[in-house]
C-alpha cells in the first residue's frame, strides 16, 4: 500500500514511502520494507492521524491517494475503512477477477451498487487482441461510473514494460545499437506494427 498527497504542502508518511521505494528501485527481496504500511495501518494511533489527515488535506484543496495491491489490506482493516473510505469520493479499481470469491465483501466495503458491481467485474473480460489497452473502473461520488480503456503507443509500452522477456528484448537490441534504448523501442515498435498489419 502507498500513501500519495495531491497538495505541495503536505507530506505523509515519507520515511515509509521513502524506504519502501529505495528498496524497490536498488532491486532488494526479503526487506521488511512492504509491511510497513500495514505495520501502520494496524495501530489505532494511526487511524486518529489518517482521520485528521484526510480532513486536513481536503481543507487546504488537495486530495490523498491511497493504492493498493492487496485486497486484504481493503478488506481486514477497519483503519481504511473508517479513515480512507468514507473520507474518499473517488474509486479507482484495476481487473478483480483473482478476487472473484471476495468481491462481496469488497463490494460492501466500497458501498458499490449492484451496477458497479458488474462493471468492475466485467474488467478486461471482451478487450480486443489486436490492440494493446487494459481497462479500468473508475467512480466518482456513488453518481457516476464507468470501465474507461487506458491504452499507449507501443513506444510507451515498450518504454514501462515490467515482462522480462519484453525488457530482455529491448536491452539486446539497443546493446546492438551501441547503447541506444531509444532507437531500440523505436525499431521494436515499428517492427510490431509491421507484424500487426501482416
Amino acid at each position: 500500500m502507498s500513501w500519495f498527497l495531491l497538495n505541495r504542502n503536505l507530506t505523509l508518511l515519507e520515511p515509509y514511502d521513502w524506504k519502501l521505494s529505495c528498496t524497490v528501485l536498488r532491486g532488494e527481496r526479503g526487506s521488511n520494507a512492504p509491511d510497513l504500511p500495514g505495520k501502520a495501518l494496524s495501530s489505532a494511533n494511526m487511524a486518529e492521524y489518517l482521520r485528521y489527515m484526510y480532513k486536513t488535506v481536503r481543507k487546504y484543496f488537495g486530495e490523498a491517494i491511497v493504492v493498493t495491491q492487496e485486497v486484504d489490506d481493503i478488506i481486514s482493516s477497519p483503519v481504511v475503512k473508517e479513515s480512507i473510505i468514507n473520507n474518499s469520493d473517488c474509486k479507482i479499481l484495476l481487473d478483480q477477477r483473482k478476487y472473484m470469491n471476495k468481491f462481496d465483501q469488497i463490494q460492501t466495503l466500497l458501498g458499490l451498487t449492484e451496477k458497479e458491481k458488474s462493471q468492475i467485474l466485467s474488467i478486461n473480460m471482451a478487450n480486443n487482441p489486436s490492440r494493446l489497452y487494459k481497462e479500468v473502473w473508475i467512480g466518482l461520488g456513488g453518481t457516476q461510473s464507468a470501465v474507461y480503456a487506458t491504452e499507449v503507443s507501443p513506444e510507451e509500452y515498450l518504454a514501462y514494460t515490467t515482462e522480462e522477456s519484453e525488457k530482455t528484448e529491448v536491452y539486446r537490441l539497443a546493446e546492438k545499437l551501441g547503447g541506444d534504448i531509444e532507437g531500440a523501442i523505436r525499431q521494436l515498435a515499428e517492427r510490431r506494427r509491421e507484424e500487426r498489419k501482416g
